[in-house]
């Protein structure tokens, strides 16, 4: 199983509170109904544990049980519109793919 971790801060323009209920309403309910991902959270980062600001606003943890698959989910209408509207939100979120060891 391959997990992704998205990192990402909004953009300057972006309001938290928009893309938060964005986030809940649109992202999480259609992204977590595609047959490739078998779990997908948003979290909002806090700080650091020892101090201080996180790098990163948010992060996403995409369970992933095929890439292949996963491919086709991207491309259909309504992940596409997702996309699209998360980039409005997202400035340079860095996709990393990640497998247990």
């Amino acid at each position: 199983m391959t997990t992704i971790i998205v990192l990402f801060n909004l953009r300057e323009d972006a309001d938290k509170d928009a893309y938060e209920n964005w986030a809940k309403t649109t992202d999480l309910p259609t992204a977590s109904k595609l047959p490739s991902v078998d779990k997908f959270e948003v979290l909002r980062t806090t700080g650091l544990l020892g101090g201080g600001d996180a790098p990163y606003q948010y992060i996403e943890v995409l369970e992933i049980n095929d890439l292949e698959q996963l491919g086709k989910d991207a491309a259909t209408e309504a992940m596409q519109q997702v996309t699209a509207e998360f980039v409005t939100f997202a400035d340079n979120p860095q996709f990393i793919l990640t497998e247990s060891i």
